[in-house]
């Protein structure tokens, strides 16, 4: 996919009820070895737009970290992430986003609009935010699919380190078990980054996560 994946663990932490309070950093540290992995790939690829990036990254790194030091209720937590989780689900079900070949120049304050906005709830929730960013860039024609993709993978990275930073000012600890997870989610992030960035995405994989996603957002909102 070229993301740090937040949407998916978070989903799969929801399904297992995970704690709130454990699933945002957790899914903070996944993200910056998985998205930083994704992002390799897309750069070594040559897809990386430097100034397409700082545009979005110079408000949401700031507001991630801000954002990464408040603590949400858990029930309001749980119907933010919900709610963010429908923009996994129509990204994954090709609903919107798609590639168009007359690109815009995006203005500087429409880039710190969109990245501030974006990276505060990245750190507030702990969704690395490349799965609304991506949308977004696709939507308003700033940017082709993988493109779009290499620039969500490093904002994502450096969202996700500026949230895990304030949670951890914050006095948030992260759990052991954690690293067992990012030595998975690595193995994972290797496989997506490099057929995400050479290889055309499996549709029917898209479906199945989908599915999931939807499951968890029933489960974050209605329970």
């Amino acid at each position: 996919m070229g993301h740090g994946g937040a949407s998916g663990y978070l989903a799969l932490m929801a399904l297992f009820s995970f704690a709130p309070e454990s699933m945002k950093p957790t899914a903070l540290l996944l993200n910056i070895f998985v998205a930083g992995i994704s992002f390799f790939y897309y750069y070594k690829a040559g897809f990386f737009n430097k100034n397409l990036f700082l545009v979005f990254a110079i408000a949401s790194v700031p507001l991630a970290y801000i954002g990464g030091t408040i603590e949400v209720d858990a029930s309001i937590y749980k119907k933010i992430l919900a709610v963010l989780l429908i923009f996994a689900i129509l990204k994954m079900l090709n609903v919107f986003g798609k590639e168009n070949d007359n690109i815009k120049q995006i203005k500087l304050y429409q880039g710190l609009i969109v990245g501030g906005v974006i990276g505060f709830f990245s750190g507030l929730i702990g969704i690395g935010g490349g799965i609304i960013l991506t949308p977004v860039i696709l939507l308003l024609h700033w940017g082709k699919m993988k493109e779009a993709a290499a620039v969500s993978a490093l904002f994502i990275w450096v969202n996700s380190a500026a949230g895990l930073v304030g949670q951890l000012s914050s006095g948030v600890t992260i759990e052991k078990e954690s690293f067992l997870l990012v030595a998975i989610a690595l193995v994972g992030g290797v496989l997506g980054g490099y057929y995400g960035s050479k290889k055309i995405n499996n549709q029917r994989l898209r479906y199945m996560l989908a599915f999931v996603l939807i499951i968890a957002c029933a489960k974050l909102m209605f329970t």
